[in-house]
């Protein structure tokens, strides 16, 4: 594999020679800026061998290096060996950006060029980028060119897979009405239309889902909004005739998806409004319309959900819970009688949900991380890494699924027999976060960077700490991360009100020895209205037992206790009906029970 890595970077060198490029610029993403992206545009992954979700690869005429983030500084490691690429640590003291490595790099490079591919990085990222090498000696950046339409001779197509039309009784709100929300938003900003690049904004708007990105039910288009009419640019295959009759009684016209460039060029209104963040470097460059430079109204509005997808959030929750009960009740015997591995166990609980009713998938790659796999946050097995698995120590288990009323994400992290003291603290004190997040009460309005230290804080007080964030929104039968708010350290000022879905998720990874964290999928919901406004708080939707048995009960305080058992409660009553397994129902009991 490193080999075949190093020929396509020599590949990658002589078609910068002739193009007179000094360096070349592979981002994560794709047209849509979006987190996962289909094979067609996975230039950075090709490139490098890395197959994270997050990174960006930069090649130079005599060196190659890759930045990511601290969720796979040690998978990264391992998968660049050999290559060429040396692994840069962002937000690590020491690591140089992008630009000034550039910098140094072509330092006596007379009249330097600096390749990115304006199709697949967004105008805002293209910007400063082109900022940051004008910094750095007057470095040009050249945005129309992509070599890998050159040298990715077996390049995957653009998918075609068909859409389907995401039922009313699921979505809970009409096409057309999302369609007039949309244009009222854009009226307040003095905007006469809109261009939406985010496959899921696309595909919540239109009611609409797809199978074109894995684990993620959007499909591969961009959506014109302009006062009356939308246009959805797709390829026409993707569109059976029953699809096409439902768009065209919304009043949403169709086209192919490479004629949006033509349309953006003779878009006929005042101006229109382009997402910088979403929209790519080439699409928010086509004159000659006046572009409105500001956020999409789309993400803000998904993320509160409707009465019908709160509903079905519960719904999917409880049918998620069924299949992980079964699943926690077999594994402890199971890894005791011997023969299991990471990977078995990862596929016996997408079994399980599998034959749930609505099921249509996984919403990401199931993370069965064992021992000191545990510590590689984003740690997939593979056959060559598949670790079996023993009666003794942690294994982490970070899963969800895709349900037509909603989308799951978990994580538990589970004793399969005796444990450390270490690893017993660092469990009680990852749950005591956890707890904390859920007991939380805040003013509407607040950003989920207020509330992370709540996470964090019993962490901090031992010296010990996560590098990503404390939650995400989840979608609605959509993509598993959804912004725009999160829970995290760095500032995210997008406001928390009732009806947005978020994670809790602290952890603690201590490398080669053992990783813990501890998920559930929240609801934001009222709590009560004071003469200082109306505060909210947390209702948790994920229905599964947090393992008791590594906790240290005298350091959880007695609201945490209470919480705890309050949480157990609720579980039990909630799935115990729906088991028509005496044993299933004994073993949930047992889990529950007070502690």
């Amino acid at each position: 594999m490193n080999q075949i890595i190093c020929n396509r970077i020599e590949a990658l060198r002589e078609v910068m020679r002739r193009e007179s490029i000094d360096a070349f610029i592979f981002p994560s993403t794709d047209p849509h800026n979006g987190e996962y992206v289909p094979a067609h545009w996975e230039g950075r992954k090709w490139i490098s061998g890395f197959n994270g979700s997050a990174g960006t690869a930069v090649v130079t005429m005599d060196d190659a290096a890759l930045w990511t983030d601290s969720r796979y500084f040690i998978a990264a490691e391992e998968q660049l060996r050999g290559t060429g690429f040396k692994l840069m640590k962002e937000r690590v003291e020491g690591t140089p950006t992008i630009t000034k490595w550039l910098g140094m790099k072509l330092a006596t490079v007379e009249s330097p060029s600096v390749g990115v591919d304006g199709m697949v990085n967004s105008a805002a990222a293209v910007d400063a980028l082109i900022a940051g090498l004008r910094a750095e000696g007057g470095i040009t950046v050249r945005t129309n060119f992509d070599p890998l339409s050159v040298i990715w001779h077996d390049r995957p197509p653009v998918p075609a897979d068909k859409v389907v039309v995401h039922p009313l009784e699921y979505a809970g709100e009409p096409c057309r009405e999302k369609l007039e929300r949309i244009r009222r938003s854009l009226r307040e900003r003095h905007a006469y239309g809109m261009l939406v690049s985010a496959l899921d904004d696309i595909a919540w708007t239109l009611n609409l889902r797809g199978t074109d990105v894995h684990c993620n039910p959007v499909f591969v288009a961009y959506l014109l909004i302009g006062p009356k009419q939308a246009t959805l640019f797709v390829d026409p295959a993707k569109l059976s005739p029953e699809v096409r009759e439902y768009l065209s009684a919304e009043g949403v016209a169709t086209a192919d998806y490479g004629d949006v460039r033509r349309a953006l060029a003779a878009y006929g209104e005042y101006n229109i409004l382009m997402d910088r963040n979403e929209t790519c470097y080439t699409l928010f460059n086509i004159p000659p319309c006046l572009k409105v430079a500001a956020e999409s109204p789309i993400p803000a509005m998904k993320a509160v959900k409707n009465t019908v997808e709160i509903e079905g959030f519960r719904q999917a929750m409880l049918r998620d819970g069924v299949a992980l009960v079964k699943f926690l009740r077999w594994l402890r015997p199971a890894v005791e009688a011997g023969e299991q591995t990471e990977m078995s166990v990862g596929d016996k609980l997408a079994c399980l949900r599998a034959v749930q009713p609505l099921y249509r998938g996984l919403s990401f790659d199931t993370i069965a991380a064992y021992r000191e796999h545990g510590a590689i946050v984003h740690y997939e097995a593979e056959p060559d890494t598949d670790a079996a698995l023993r009666p003794e120590g942690f294994i982490l288990i970070d899963s969800g699924a895709q349900y037509l009323d909603g989308t799951t994400d978990i994580t538990r992290t589970i004793a399969l027999g005796p444990l450390t003291d270490e690893e017993r603290l660092a469990y009680t004190l990852v749950l005591k976060g956890h707890i904390q997040l859920e007991l939380c009460k805040f003013p509407r309005g607040a950003s989920g960077t207020q509330l992370d230290a709540l996470a964090r804080k019993d962490l901090w007080r031992y010296g010990l700490n996560y590098l990503h964030g404390t939650g995400h929104g989840v979608g609605s039968y959509l993509n598993v991360h959804e912004g725009p708010h999160q829970i995290r350290m760095e500032y995210k000022p997008a406001p928390i009100v009732e009806g947005m879905t978020v994670t809790d998720e602290p952890g603690v990874y201590l490398a080669g020895r053992f990783g813990v964290r501890i998920e559930n999928t929240l609801l934001a919901v009222p709590y009560r209205d004071t003469e200082f406004g109306r505060f909210l708080g947390f209702e948790p939707l994920t229905l599964c037992p947090i393992d008791t048995a590594p906790v240290i009960p005298g350091m959880l305080a007695p609201e945490e206790k209470d919480w705890l058992n309050d949480y157990h409660r609720t579980v039990c009553d909630r799935l115990s009906p729906l088991l028509d397994d005496e044993a299933d129902r004994r073993w949930l009991a047992d889990a529950c029970r007070t502690i």
